[in-house]
Parts: C-alpha cells; sequence; structure tokens
C-alpha cells in the first residue's frame, strides 16, 4: 500500500462480509493511524450495498446494517461514512466528492475528525457523472489523493 503524500484515506469493506468490518477496526485504522498520523481525515465505505436485503428479510442479519457501519464509523472517528454499489452505479460519486471534500478541508486546517457525516446514499444519488475534458476548468496540479 502507498500512503506517501496522501490527504484523506479510503477504507473500505464489503457489506456481506461482515469481518471485513470487524478488520477496519481490528486492523485497517491502525495501520493507518500509525502511519499517517491522527489528522489524517478517514472515509468508511461500505461497499456492495446493491447486495444487502431489505431490513426484516430472513437473512438480514447475514449482512453489515447501516447502523453498525455507522457506529464503527463514529468509533474509529471517520469524517464520514458512505455506501455505494459499482455493479448499480449508486454512491461512487458520493464517495469520491466526500474524498475530495475531506482532502481540501484538510488543506484549509480544519480537523479530520470534524462534521461526521453519517448517511446512506443510494437510489438515484449516485448516478455517473460525464467524463471531464480539457476544457471544464480542471486544471491537474498534481494529487491531492492516493487511493489504494
Amino acid at each position: 500500500m502507498s500512503y506517501s503524500k496522501s490527504h484523506v484515506i479510503l477504507i473500505a469493506f464489503a457489506i456481506d462480509t461482515p469481518d471485513s468490518l470487524d478488520n477496519v477496526s481490528a486492523k485497517w485504522i491502525e495501520e493507518v493511524r500509525s502511519i499517517c498520523g491522527p489528522t489524517i481525515p478517514v472515509i468508511l465505505v461500505g461497499c456492495k450495498s446493491d447486495l444487502r436485503p431489505p431490513p426484516g428479510s430472513p437473512n438480514a442479519s447475514q449482512y453489515v446494517s447501516t447502523e453498525q457501519a455507522e457506529r464503527v464509523a463514529q468509533a474509529i472517528g471517520a469524517r464520514a461514512y458512505k455506501e455505494c454499489s459499482a455493479l448499480k452505479i449508486e454512491g461512487v460519486d458520493d464517495v469520491f466528492e466526500a474524498a475530495t471534500r475531506a482532502s481540501m478541508l484538510m488543506r484549509e486546517g480544519v480537523p479530520a475528525h470534524a462534521g461526521h457525516q453519517a448517511g446512506r446514499l443510494s437510489g438515484s444519488m449516485g448516478h455517473r457523472r460525464g467524463a471531464s475534458n480539457a476544457d471544464d476548468g480542471w486544471e491537474d496540479k498534481g494529487r491531492c489523493c492516493v487511493i489504494c
């Protein structure tokens, strides 16, 4: 893994694999904090949200609930918790927007744990935006995020 020059860390787990959420607290946050220090903003990302069955389903307890993940996000001092489905392209843009915002706030000196924004994003909110081009006003000024 590469943490060099990172401004924000995304820690992802699979919603259909509860052990992966356990590893966030047991392994990943400790590694991030020991290498990057306590000030780097962390965003907890629940992947495969499309696989979670509706509440009350017979096998719903075999999946990580939004509430469980939000509790872990708060416990590890994450700036935000986001859910996404790459398969359905839901919430993916929101994950990257949260990472960009956290990076920008970090550069402005806002504490890493400020404004924990837990929230599940689903439905049409996760639409794919058009690809950027040279005339869109964005200019590459170096890496602002390293995503592992």
